[in-house]
């Protein structure tokens, strides 16, 4: 689903290959509480942070935790969004909102739900 994509640039209209390159929690890595997903938007690196807060409110309201694999996909779709509503190509790093990690996640699952399951993510060597 959102692992890898394609979408258009919404002003210049370039086609832009998004590709899930990796996950890493941004507390070690710049002192953030964020899950951190980086995307190669076309070679260039782009970070989707999802607030950590997140999962615990993932937990609470369904009893079930986000995975790295279903916060790759929240990102990506995020991502796509972005790039669909004209999104500042410069900027490396995008920050949800809880809000918006819930919505995209009952989003994603549903999308799941439609394919018969959530796509695995690349391993990358």
């Amino acid at each position: 689903m959102y692992e890898e994509f394609h979408a258009a640039d919404r002003w210049s209209g370039e086609d832009l290959h998004c590709r899930w390159k990796g996950t890493l929690v941004a507390i070690a890595t710049r002192h953030a509480d964020a899950v951190d997903v980086r995307f190669d938007v076309n070679g260039r690196p782009m970070w989707i942070a999802l607030p950590l807060k997140a999962w615990g409110e993932q937990k609470e309201r369904t009893g079930k935790v986000i995975t790295d694999q279903i916060a790759a996909q929240i990102a990506g779709r995020y991502l796509k969004q972005l790039i669909n509503e004209g999104y500042d190509s410069r900027r490396e790093i995008y920050t949800m909102t809880v809000a918006e990690v819930l919505t995209h996640l009952d989003a994603v699952v549903a999308e799941a739900k439609e394919l018969g399951a959530m796509p695995t993510l690349p391993v990358i060597a």
